[in-house]
């Protein structure tokens, strides 16, 4: 289709192409992210990464073969950052994966949860288990990171102190785990992205395909409206819908969408013809399989 780009000029890997059989993601050993690399991804190593832009980094450079990318949790709504760093991050999208925020509150061993007078985690997911925590009058303290919250307490132990993590951040730093899932809402949900350096636009998984892409519309009145109508009029279902400033101006936009169905389906073919008559630029940043477990949350 004329004037539709793929996510980018497909990226030059530093170390030739060679398969390293590893995962970046964001964070410490033990984060959620880590946890979605051993569930959606198994067979790969996990490579952390202090940043988000390492870990793009990591993919490009050829550390590691795929990225396991956060970008909306069902409590708190899309990942901050996310959305800015994709269009232009070389990546390509080609699976997602959904992960359960289980809360655990774990410390040193020897530790009654009685001793615990106050728990470490990430701003993030201290309010998410705030009834339990007034229950047993422990007290917040916000950290950088929940795991690495997991790893100080690990090398300074300290029976007054806990931290809020996953049940793989105390395996992974032999904390002992005193209370589990006392997350407040029990449909808390991460939803990941997979990327690669290569695209991967194969009908695969005998199930759903999902498009991803952004776009700008041309600045004329009620151009988002128009160009969002050859979807409705062709039946294809737009499972999200995103706006977000460009380069901290209020008057460019870029948006963000999702839908249902591959770009060699009529359909959606026809949709994203009539988008881009509407459209300034259209970017297809992925397409891949909706995950089984999509209709659970």
């Amino acid at each position: 289709m004329q004037g539709v780009e793929g996510a980018t000029k497909r990226p030059k890997c530093k170390n030739g192409g060679q398969m390293t059989n590893r995962i970046a993601f964001q964070g410490a050993l033990g984060a959620y992210s880590h946890e979605a690399c051993t569930t959606a991804r198994k067979e790969l190593d996990p490579l952390p990464c202090p940043s988000f832009e390492d870990m793009i980094e990591a993919v490009l450079e050829g550390r590691a073969d795929h990225a396991m990318v956060p970008v909306e949790n069902s409590t708190y709504g899309r990942v901050a950052d996310i959305h800015r760093l994709l269009p232009e991050s070389g990546l390509h999208i080609i699976d997602e994966a959904f992960t359960r925020v289980r809360i655990c509150l774990m410390a040193n061993s020897g530790t009654r949860l009685q001793d615990v007078k106050s728990v470490r985690a990430h701003l993030v997911l201290l309010p998410q288990a705030k009834t339990f925590l007034d229950r047993h009058g422990i007290a917040p303290i916000s950290a950088a990171d929940s795991a690495g919250a997991a790893a100080e307490l690990a090398s300074t132990p300290n029976p007054a102190i806990g931290v809020l993590a996953s049940s793989i951040a105390a395996y992974t730093y032999n904390l002992k785990i005193l209370a589990k899932d006392i997350e407040d809402h029990s449909h808390n949900t991460t939803r990941f992205l997979i990327m690669s350096r290569t695209p991967d636009y194969s009908r695969r998984a005998h199930g759903k395909m999902i498009t991803t892409f952004v776009f700008q519309v041309r600045n004329i009145p009620a151009s988002l409206y128009k160009a969002m109508g050859g979807f409705a009029t062709n039946g294809v279902n737009m499972l999200k819908l995103e706006s977000y400033m460009l380069e901290g101006s209020f008057t460019a936009t870029q948006f963000y969408a999702d839908v249902e169905g591959h770009p060699e389906d009529e359909n959606v073919k026809l949709a994203l013809e009539e988008l881009e008559y509407f459209s300034t630029s259209i970017k297809v940043l992925g397409v891949y399989p909706a995950d089984s477990h999509r209709s659970r949350y």
